[in-house]
């Protein structure tokens, strides 16, 4: 799987696991050789470099395993939008669903959230 990148005058301001569109997308493994990949480039330049895993996050409960994976690999300061986006578009319907959830007590039906 490649890294995809997203360029500026310093070099990449994101690399991101896969345009999301392919069989597989984001994965564990390969996002932990990126991530280190990302720590050590900052190490040894204090050049910050963005990450974004996209494709395959479906789930609210997905993201937070990437969240936490962050945290774990990068540290605080990677968990800000100008570091740290996930490539989801699903996801939003999986978000939505778990607020009506939280909210209301009960499972939406499909007519509730129009977005789902």
């Amino acid at each position: 799987m490649a890294a995809h990148c997203r360029g500026s005058e310093l070099g990449s301001d994101f690399i991101k696991t896969s345009t999301g569109k392919e069989t597989v997308n984001a994965t564990f493994p390969v996002a932990i050789v990126m991530l280190r990949a990302i720590r050590d480039f900052f190490w040894k330049t204090g050049n910050k470099v963005g990450f974004k895993p996209a494709g395959g996050i479906r789930t609210a409960k997905e993201s937070l395993a990437w969240l936490s994976l962050i945290k774990e690999e990068l540290g605080d300061e990677w968990l800000t939008p100008d570091l740290f986006r996930i490539g989801a578009s699903s996801l939003l319907s999986d978000i939505e669903r778990q607020i009506y959830h939280h909210v209301t007590g009960r499972y939406a039906a499909y007519h509730d959230l129009p977005m789902s």
